[in-house]
């Protein structure tokens, strides 16, 4: 806990979030989540362990990544701008200046994956968001039945249809991943990972 208190007070933060620690890992800890938990929170974390030397402003994307699935329901689709509103409120609070709230913003609104990332720190996260595609072939294939797991109100014709499309649009990019430390590390498995995947789906 005391990293999270470290990287507030590093962006300027007065007024320290007392609860808001143990508000976020509740949200993270909800019982409908099955992908998007601690899990997912950790994995990304790490993840910017990796690449914080290439980031211009890393303490930036670590509180946007602790707030980027804080509110999740899997039948809105405006889940990133909810999270997004709830660091803006927070990060106001906490006294920290308006020009840091508003790049947490849209560094959280990013991770919808409707538009391209601008900037280097948006790379980066969209990239950190993504990596899971990347992953050895057993944690991705325990990711997808996780995300199934979180649509299991979806009929399974209807779901793997679904998936497989959006599954389909990755492969169709030029590159999955936008910054060259994610796309050496990643880009090929991501590949295999979702072309096996396609397939299980077509089954």
């Amino acid at each position: 806990m005391s990293q999270w208190y470290e990287v507030w007070a590093r962006l300027g933060a007065t007024a320290p979030p007392v609860h808001l620690y143990e508000d976020l890992i509740a949200c993270y800890g909800e019982l409908h989540r099955r992908y998007h938990t601690l899990q997912h929170l950790d994995e990304c974390l790490e993840q910017l362990d990796s690449v914080r030397g290439l980031a211009e402003r890393p303490d930036e994307i670590e509180v946007a990544l602790w707030f980027h699935d804080a509110i999740y329901d899997v039948r809105r689709d405006d889940n990133e701008e909810r999270s997004a509103h709830w660091a803006r409120e927070s990060l106001s609070a906490a006294g920290v200046s308006s020009d840091v709230v508003n790049r947490v913003r849209s560094l959280i609104l990013v991770t919808d994956h409707r538009s391209p990332p601008q900037g280097r720190d948006a790379e980066i996260m969209v990239d950190i968001d993504l990596a899971i595609l990347g992953a050895e072939p057993a944690r991705f294939d325990e990711y997808e039945r996780q995300i199934q797991e979180e649509y299991d109100w979806v009929a399974e014709d209807v779901f793997r249809r679904e998936r497989a499309r959006i599954l389909t649009g990755f492969l169709a990019r030029p590159r999955i991943f936008r910054t060259d430390h994610f796309c050496e590390r990643f880009e090929a498995r991501a590949r295999e990972n979702i072309a096996r995947a396609i397939r299980r789906y077509a089954i």
